[in-house]
C-alpha cells in the first residue's frame, strides 16, 4: 500500500488534535468555559492563517467573497459542536465518533463535486455503524444519556466541517490557498465576537493556572487546523486527508488510556471494560478508514 507524503501532515493533525482536546479538557476544571475556550481557540487560527496571505493567489472578485466566508460559518459552527462534545462529554467517545466525517466527506463530494462513491465506501459505512454502536454500548447504565449526547454534538460537528473541507476543495484552487484560507479563518476569528456576551466573566478572570493549559491547547488546535487545510487547498484530496486525519479516534482512546493522568483527565477511572468497549468502536472506524485507502 503506498502511503502518499503530502498525507503526513493530516496524520501529524490527527495527533495535535488529540492532545489539543485534552488540554482543553484540563483548562475546563478551572472554570474556563465553552464559550471562553471557543473564543480563544478561534481568535488562535485567526492569528496562525493570517500568514498564509503571503502565499499569494489568484483570488476572485469580491462578489464572490461568500465562498471563503460561507466555510468560515461552517467551521465556526463546527467548532461550537466539537466543544460541546469535548468539554461535556468524554474525550475517548467524542473524538472516535468524529471520525464519521470521512465518509460525510465522500457523500458530500458525490453532491457538490461530482465524485463516485465505490461500492466499498458501504462496507466501510456499516463498520463506522458498528463503531458509533459501539461507543453507545460503552455509556453503560446512568451514563447511557451523556453518551448519546455527546455523539450527537459530534455528529452535528462532523457534518458542519465535512461541508467546509468539501468547500475549500471545490474553491479553494481558484481563490489561491494564500487568499481563501485566510479569508476564511479571518471570518471565524472576527464571529467568535459573538461569543463575548456569553461569558460567564470576563477573559482577565481566566485564573492563571488555566493558561498553561489552555494557550497550548490553542495552539495546537489552530496548528492541526491548518495543516489540514493548506493540505486540502492545495493538493485537493479532501477524501483521502480526512481518511488519515480520522485516525485520531484510535489516538484518542490510547492517549486516555496511556497519558490521560497527564491532564488528570478521569476517563481512565471508568474502567477497563468501558475503555475496551470504545477501543473497540474506534477500531471499527479505523477498519473503515484503511478498507478506503487499499
Amino acid at each position: 500500500m503506498h502511503f502518499p507524503l503530502h498525507l503526513l501532515g493530516p496524520l501529524g493533525a490527527s495527533m495535535m488534535y488529540v492532545v489539543s482536546v485534552l488540554f482543553f479538557k484540563r483548562s475546563a476544571d478551572y472554570g474556563v468555559g465553552l464559550w471562553r475556550t471557543a473564543f480563544i481557540s478561534n481568535l488562535a487560527m485567526g492569528i496562525f492563517f493570517a500568514p498564509l496571505w503571503l502565499l499569494g493567489g489568484p483570488g476572485q472578485p469580491w462578489t464572490l467573497v461568500w465562498q471563503p466566508l460561507c466555510g468560515g460559518a461552517l467551521f465556526f459552527v463546527g467548532q461550537i459542536f466539537t466543544f460541546l462534545a469535548q468539554t461535556r462529554g468524554d474525550v475517548s467517545v467524542a473524538t472516535p465518533m468524529m471520525g464519521v466525517k470521512v465518509l460525510l466527506v465522500a457523500l458530500i463530494s458525490t453532491l457538490l463535486l461530482s465524485e463516485r462513491i465505490p461500492g466499498k465506501w458501504w462496507i466501510a459505512a456499516a463498520l463506522s455503524t458498528l463503531g458509533v454502536a459501539l461507543l453507545g454500548l460503552a455509556g453503560g447504565g446512568g451514563k447511557r444519556h451523556h453518551v448519546l449526547k455527546t455523539m450527537m454534538f459530534a455528529a452535528l460537528a462532523s457534518t458542519a466541517f465535512a461541508t467546509a473541507d468539501v468547500l475549500i476543495q471545490k474553491w479553494a484552487r481558484e481563490w489561491g490557498a494564500g487568499r481563501f484560507l485566510p479569508l476564511m479563518f479571518g471570518s471565524v476569528a472576527v464571529a467568535s465576537v459573538g461569543l463575548i456576551p456569553l461569558f460567564r466573566a470576563p477573559l482577565s478572570a481566566v485564573p492563571r493556572a488555566a493558561w498553561k493549559w489552555l494557550f497550548p491547547g490553542a495552539v495546537l488546535m489552530a496548528l492541526q487546523a491548518a495543516t489540514l487545510a493548506t493540505t486540502m487547498a492545495i493538493r485537493g484530496d479532501a477524501t483521502a486527508v480526512n481518511i488519515v486525519y480520522s485516525s485520531r479516534g484510535l489516538w484518542s482512546v490510547v492517549a486516555v488510556w496511556l497519558i490521560g493522568h497527564w491532564f488528570s483527565n478521569t476517563e481512565q477511572q471508568l474502567g477497563g471494560s468501558v475503555l475496551r468497549w470504545r477501543l473497540a468502536g474506534a477500531t471499527a472506524m479505523l477498519a473503515a478508514i484503511v478498507l478506503v485507502v487499499t
